[in-house]
């Protein structure tokens, strides 16, 4: 003797689909979100790097009292006993110019800017 229980509930296919048309549109705006985020903090962090190196090439001139139109070079100011144990890399791909003392360095990406 069978017993058949009638009174099951199961989600319907619109109730799915509706689903996960939510579940698209919040990934529709969060993507963007993220994608922005992750820019901002590889920008902020070249930003960090540039300071940085603007620092050593100040302590750099101090230490060899040097002239405002001079350069240092990658190992006057980076290596185990120098100013920046490592030189640092742009997060965002990016490579660095040092320039002279009387500018600022910069970043080959544009909207890296100390």
């Amino acid at each position: 003797m069978k017993t058949h229980r009638t009174d099951l509930y199961a989600f319907t296919l619109i109730e799915i689909m509706i689903v996960v048309a939510i579940i698209g549109m919040l990934t529709a705006i969060a993507i963007p979100n993220v994608k922005r985020a992750v820019n901002d903090s590889r920008r902020r962090a070249c930003q960090s790097n540039l300071r940085s190196i603007d620092g050593a090439k100040v302590q750099w001139s101090l230490n060899e009292r040097r002239a405002d139109t001079d350069t240092p070079t990658d190992d006057q100011l980076f290596g185990e006993k120098s100013y920046i144990a490592t030189k640092p890399q742009c997060p965002g791909g990016g490579s660095y110019t040092i320039n002279c003392l009387e500018q600022k360095p910069t970043c080959s990406i544009g909207s890296h800017t100390f």
